[in-house]
């Protein structure tokens, strides 16, 4: 089985059995009929990827991989906060008047800043500090700005990546505030792993391990019982994930990995979310 699958599998079954509910409480997040939208939550689920294994992408339902990566790329690549730089309708819930969404995400990577080697955005620093400076444990990025959260349309979720070189290897941590494990789950570990993909072929290491750290792991009432349903299904293999051999982080696109004979279940139940 996929071990994206099978951390799935162990994480919503733990949420759902030994998870706290914030039923009753004040919360901000609601459905689109306005009414509350709670949660059942976890405190700091932590999930381990050997990219050099498998990628780690979810066989129990579709993921739409190539949209995954297709926002990665809009926030890393781009470093855009306009929607209609994106391929997909993900983010139009959140655009303001102007069709972005406010000094978030890649606004905020796409941002120079002024270090000894030179005035780089964040993204350019990684890059430079991989190829130039590989054992620094300085090397990441960080979106959640406090000074511009009042400007931002959503806070970012998963807000920060830690690069760290280990012999050929390029690992990170991910680190997210907040997790909807069923809509976002899997979808963020396979755009954060093709992220880290992507940066390792641009800078001559191999891929090594993606930890994902989440502080707030969450099932809303509204999807427990699809959750439910989701969980019992047998998966299958993970597929092998071909990645167009480019060493320009620039030129990658969202074509350029090609998941092989990718076996899912069929899950088409329409999943409500919460705004």
């Amino acid at each position: 089985m996929s071990l994206a699958d099978e951390l799935f599998i162990e994480n919503c079954r733990d949420i759902l059995e030994h998870g706290v509910s914030d039923e009753g409480c004040k919360v901000r997040p609601r459905w689109e009929d306005g009414t509350p939208a709670h949660t059942i939550k976890k405190f700091c689920i932590v999930n381990r990827y050997d990219l050099q294994k498998e990628f780690p992408i979810m066989t129990l339902r579709r993921v739409y991989y190539r949209s995954a990566i297709d926002e990665i790329l809009w926030i890393y690549q781009k470093k855009s906060n306009r929607v209609a730089d994106l391929n997909s309708h993900i983010w139009d819930a959140w655009a303001d008047e102007n069709g972005t969404i406010g000094k978030a995400y890649g606004y905020q990577l796409g941002v120079k800043h002024h270090y000894p080697e030179g005035e780089f955005d964040q993204v350019d620093k990684v890059l430079y500090d991989l190829r130039h400076n590989p054992n620094s444990r300085r090397i990441m990025t960080n979106t959640y700005n406090h000074a511009d959260l009042s400007e931002m349309r959503l806070a970012p979720c998963a807000y920060s990546m830690t690069f760290n070189v280990s012999g050929n290897r390029l690992n990170a941590i991910l680190n997210q505030r907040s997790q909807d494990m069923l809509t976002a789950n899997n979808w963020n570990v396979c755009q954060y792993a093709a992220l880290l993909i992507m940066f390792a072929k641009s800078t001559g290491f191999e891929p090594g391990e993606l930890v994902h750290v989440i502080a707030d792991a969450h099932i809303y009432d509204r999807h427990v019982d699809a959750v439910k349903r989701l969980i019992e299904k047998k998966p299958y293999p993970a597929p092998e994930m071909r990645v167009e051999d480019i060493t320009d982080f620039y030129k990658f696109t969202k074509d350029s990995f090609t998941a092989v004979d990718y076996k899912y279940h069929e899950f088409n139940e329409k999943i409500p979310v919460a705004i």
